[in-house]
């Protein structure tokens, strides 16, 4: 099984990333129909970490993060043929590292993801709050 590689990738193509959205099951929950719109999502973003297996993209966590208080993991997305080898932990750990010790990492969890994050043992938060979008 080849290696997999994270890394932080600022430049990150909006069609690969597309792909990989697609490949997660992410598709039905984001604008994936929209590339532009897709691009602007990296550009505007402040943290892009990746993981590749033998130079192909098959995860990326999206945050948006001051570095030293707060961070919102946006996208966390593996795709399907790897997900199980411990990518999406990669991800998390790589961005946690990124962010640093002093940011909080906060996420809003796909419904069929839910059960990966307790299973990671990621800390649920009650008190949370959210406008849809319009």
């Amino acid at each position: 099984m080849p290696a997999v590689a994270y890394g932080i990738e600022p430049d990150l193509d909006a069609a690969e990333f597309r792909r990989v959205l697609i490949e997660s099951g992410l598709a039905v929950r984001r604008p994936t129909d929209d590339l532009p719109r897709l691009a602007r999502m990296l550009a505007q973003a402040d943290l892009v970490v990746t993981a590749r297996r033998d130079d192909d993209l098959v995860g990326v966590a999206r945050t948006l993060t001051d570095f030293v208080f707060c961070a919102y993991l946006s996208d966390l997305a593996v795709s399907r043929s790897a997900q199980g080898l411990g990518i999406g932990r990669g991800l998390l750990a790589a961005t946690r590292a990124a962010v640093g010790p002093q940011a909080s990492l906060l996420l809003t969890a796909a419904p069929g993801a839910v059960s990966f994050y307790d299973r990671i043992g990621m800390p649920r938060v009650a008190d949370a709050f959210r406008y849809d979008r319009e």
